[in-house]
């Protein structure tokens, strides 16, 4: 079983969810203790080391980082996806990655 670490910035969006949406966003949040390599999808790109899993009716994403030697899943980012939006979690993803806010391992 993994542990759940979430960012700072994955437990603020978290937060400002709805109470339906929160519990489903959880929901996700919950299998990834027991399968993080076995659902979502391996990210491309500078996002590589990144995991992506669906929520909420697949409006939301949540963007992960498994580290398997110390058994733990890092949720880095949860997000709508707004393909072609500068506020798209995907988009918003790789300024972090930029900036380096996710080099920690």
């Amino acid at each position: 079983m993994y542990a759940i670490k979430l960012t700072e910035i994955s437990a603020q969006f978290l937060r400002k969810l709805d109470g339906k949406a929160r519990e489903q966003v959880l929901e996700k949040i919950e299998v990834l203790k027991r399968t993080p390599l076995e659902v979502g999808k391996q990210l491309k790109g500078n996002l590589k080391e990144f995991r992506s899993i669906r929520s909420v009716g697949q409006r939301y994403r949540i963007i992960y980082k498994v580290i398997k030697r110390e058994v733990i899943v890092i949720v880095v980012a949860i997000g709508i996806r707004k393909e072609g939006d500068k506020k798209d979690v995907y988009e918003l993803m790789k300024k972090f990655v930029k900036l380096g806010l996710f080099v920690e391992d």
